[in-house]
């Protein structure tokens, strides 16, 4: 595309449509002095090695990698093999912007269909798409699809989902004519409690949306739910906020799950200080025309040879305005795609194995810690790799502000979320943790 500049009698002509004397004018609501910082304040531009050393210096001032981490709630740290980093970074695969001509793009569109093959065997669905911006907005999107394709307007959301997905949600549908009802759970068991569960439903309800591994640490009794919504002709959506789970326990589709929504930056994505992350979706059949995001399918051209094309995507760009589902954009899909390298390379014996270890480092220091007088472990079965943690003497935060001292970042206070819970702290656990690391923690909570 050319650049055609505006002529001087153009720019005329538009300051006395427009009635401004100078193209100043337009910016009188940007308070004086700030509008046009002077450039003499800017400093001397350095060579490349003065550059390189500058950066350097930022970078040793940099803490964290000198710290042991248990932080989760949403976000966690697992070990990528050095290829997924390699390959993602190559220049084909992360500068292309949206597929908008698919068919010169078969790598990509290659890559994304393994991708959802993938999604689809964890999940145990039938179809799973590529992709969504993140956790928060793949299950927001998930009470959106339940609601189309039912006709109803009421949504169960559980009381363990994690407050800032449940958060995103009142977002996305605070000037719908949708109405968002909380289940309690049940503090015992740390679990979504059935008879709330029970006295809620109606033939109002669009869908249940529980989370599991929940915002606790504890796994749900997903084939409950979900047997107690089918009774009433609900849907039912299972949000997962640690895709690890997913090599460890059963497919949410083997549960009855009629949806599968949640972060897969667990699948080779770094922590980046918010993202970029990796939303997902994955569904039965009967949801597949209302799914946001892309489908990527695979066929045979004029001559028998394998092609991969782009079945559905249902972007405002290309189809009907008033029939979209989505405005899923930009190359959000180099996620998915990272996190198909991923799996690809660990394959189904190493993520299986990776996710066994997450959940038998949480155990042993969950056996420990439970035998320190300072704190108590809120719920001692049904955890996968996080343990809740009640500080008995002062409170969690105080915790936290000793161990960071000592270099240990211990995990995340749950009054972050709820004042009311300033005594109990979250602690994540994944394969990158030894017993030495765990040893050193138990350690530091014991003094």
């Amino acid at each position: 595309m050319r650049y055609l500049p505006l002529t001087d009698a153009e720019r005329e002509e538009m300051k006395r449509v427009i009635g401004i004397a100078d193209v100043s004018d337009l910016f009188t609501c940007i308070p004086s002095g700030q509008c046009r910082p002077q450039l003499g304040t800017l400093p001397k531009a350095l060579s490349e090695p003065e550059l390189t050393a500058l950066f350097r210096e930022f970078g040793r001032r940099n803490s964290f990698p000198g710290y042991l981490s248990f932080l989760g709630a949403g976000a966690y740290s697992h070990f990528i093999p050095e290829v997924v980093s390699y390959l993602s970074a190559k220049g084909e695969f992360l500068t292309p912007y949206t597929p908008y001509q698919p068919e010169v793009s078969q790598g990509s569109l290659q890559a994304i269909f393994e991708y959802q093959t993938m999604m689809a065997m964890l999940t145990g669905l039938d179809v799973a798409n590529a992709s969504l911006y993140d956790g928060a907005t793949a299950a927001a999107e998930a009470v959106l699809l339940a609601t189309r394709r039912s006709g109803r307007g009421r949504v169960l959301l559980a009381g363990n989902l994690h407050p800032e997905y449940a958060a995103v949600i009142r977002t996305y549908v605070q000037n719908l004519p949708i109405e968002l009802v909380t289940v309690a759970a049940d503090k015992a068991s740390g679990r979504v409690d059935a008879a709330d569960l029970g006295a809620k439903l109606n033939d109002a309800t669009a869908a249940v949306l529980f989370q599991s591994p929940n915002f606790l640490g504890v796994v749900e009794d997903g084939r409950g739910i979900a047997a107690a919504a089918h009774e009433r002709k609900v849907f039912v959506v299972q949000v997962v906020a640690e895709a690890m789970s997913l090599a460890y326990f059963a497919a949410p589709g083997d549960a009855g799950v009629d949806m599968a929504v949640g972060e897969a930056q667990s699948f080779g994505l770094t922590l980046g200080f918010g993202g970029p992350y990796l939303g997902f979706m994955a569904v039965r059949e009967e949801f597949m025309r209302q799914m946001p995001g892309r489908l990527v399918g695979q066929t045979r051209d004029l001559d028998g040879k394998r092609g991969y094309v782009l079945t559905l995507s249902t972007r405002e760009q290309h189809i009907k305005r008033e029939k979209a589902t989505s405005n899923i954009c930009t190359n959000q899909a180099w996620c998915a795609l990272r996190a198909g390298m991923y799996l690809a390379v660990m394959g189904r014996t190493g993520l299986a194995r990776a996710a066994r270890a997450c959940h038998l480092n949480a155990a042993y220091f969950a056996k420990l810690a439970a035998k320190k007088r300072s704190v108590r472990v809120v719920y001692e079965r049904n955890f996968f790799n996080e343990v809740l943690l009640e500080v008995r003497k002062g409170s969690a935060g105080d915790l936290v502000a000793d161990l960071r001292k000592k270099g240990i970042l211990a995990g995340v206070p749950m009054a972050w979320f709820d004042p009311g819970q300033k005594d109990r702290l979250l602690l994540a656990f994944s394969e990158v943790h030894d017993r030495a690391a765990i040893d050193r923690l138990l350690d530091a909570i014991g003094e």
